[in-house]
Order: structure tokens, then C-alpha cells, then sequence
């Protein structure tokens, strides 16, 4: 009987860059129409399907493949959340069902910002980053919630600067993590709980 075991080593790149980037980048144009920019588009429904919708799902593949549970967690869900999101607007509009209400609305996002809140709870054994990306989430979720249960705009509209904290800060994260790769180094620091970058 052999008893031999051989280690593979594990030589596949981090995804976790381009599941922070298609969150980030998508969040940040969704808040500019939230903050009162401009319409809610075709620009944002094919960015939410494609780059934070789909983009983020084949992330959350790959993390698992790297056998890490958070990241297949947060990004298969985020990923998810997207085209939920995009079919919650395009679905009534092909007169597939009919649209949600705004009580309806608020407890979609009240239950997203549950989700990251539990979610938040792990990053405070992961970046500082981080963090701050999960965190502004709770908030923006939970401003966006209330704004729908008592339809006040101007609450969703600054709603809409605070995701846009959040997503920069994503968008960060994601190319602090390129670029430290890239150059060997620390360029953009991620914050780690041990002050590793």
C-alpha cells in the first residue's frame, strides 16, 4: 500500500481583483444615478448583467476553486445580486411580473444588508480594506432600504454619495491587490489585521 503523498501547488491567479473591480465599478455608476446624475440606463442594467453580475459569479468560481469559502460566499452572492436586481426593473417592463413594491423593495435590501452584515463580521479577520468595503455596504443597503419604506428620495439620494464611498473603496481593494502583485511590493495598502500587505 502506498502512502506517498504528493502536494500540487496551487500556481492559478487571485480572482479576487476582478470581483472587487466589477463590484466596485458597477456600484460606483449605479450611486451616480442614485446621487441624481443621470436616468437609470442601459449603461447600468448591462454593466449590473454582465461586468457586476457575471463578472462577479465566475469570481466566485474561481475562489472556490482556491478553496476560499469567503470569497466564493461574497461574490457568487453579490454576483447574484446584480441580475436580481436587473431583472427586478427589466421583468415588469416585458410585462413578466408585476413590479415591486417599495415595502417590497425595502425588505429585499434590508435582507442584503442582513446578509452583509454577517458577511462584515468575517472581514474583521481579513483587510482593513475590506472592511470598509463591507461596512459602507451595511450602510448603503440599509439607507436604501429605508429610503424605500418611506419613499424618501433625498434619503436615497445620499444614499447614493455614500455607495459611492463604498464603491471606490472596492475599486481600491481590487487594484491595491493588482498592483502589489505586479511590483513585488506594497504600492496600495491593504491594511491587514497583522500589518502584512
Amino acid at each position: 500500500m502506498c502512502t506517498d503523498s504528493m502536494t500540487v501547488k496551487d500556481t492559478t491567479a487571485n480572482p479576487a481583483p476582478l470581483g472587487l473591480l466589477a463590484f466596485g465599478m458597477t456600484t460606483v455608476l449605479l450611486n451616480l444615478h442614485n446621487a441624481g446624475l443621470y436616468e437609470l440606463n442601459s449603461m447600468i442594467l448591462a454593466m449590473g448583467i454582465f461586468y457586476g453580475g457575471t463578472a462577479q459569479v465566475i469570481t466566485g468560481i474561481m475562489e472556490w476553486k482556491k478553496n476560499n469559502t469567503f470569497g466564493t460566499t461574497a461574490f457568487i452572492s453579490y454576483g447574484f445580486f446584480w441580475l436580481t436586481l436587473v431583472a427586478l426593473i427589466v421583468l415588469p417592463k416585458l410585462g413578466w411580473a408585476a413590479p415591486a413594491s417599495n415595502m417590497a423593495m425595502a425588505s429585499f435590501l434590508g435582507l442584503w444588508g442582513f446578509f452583509t452584515l454577517l458577511m462584515f463580521i468575517g472581514t474583521l479577520k481579513l483587510s482593513r480594506a475590506l472592511q470598509v468595503v463591507f461596512g459602507t455596504l451595511v450602510i448603503l443597503f440599509a439607507l436604501l432600504a429605508v429610503g424605500d419604506a418611506t419613499e424618501n428620495a433625498q434619503l436615497k439620494q445620499i444614499a447614493g454619495y455614500e455607495g459611492l464611498i463604498c464603491g471606490f473603496s472596492a475599486i481600491y481593494a481590487g487594484i491595491a491587490q493588482v498592483l502589489n502583485e505586479v511590483y513585488g511590493r506594497t504600492v496600495l495598502p491593504l491594511g491587514a489585521p497583522n500589518h502584512a500587505e
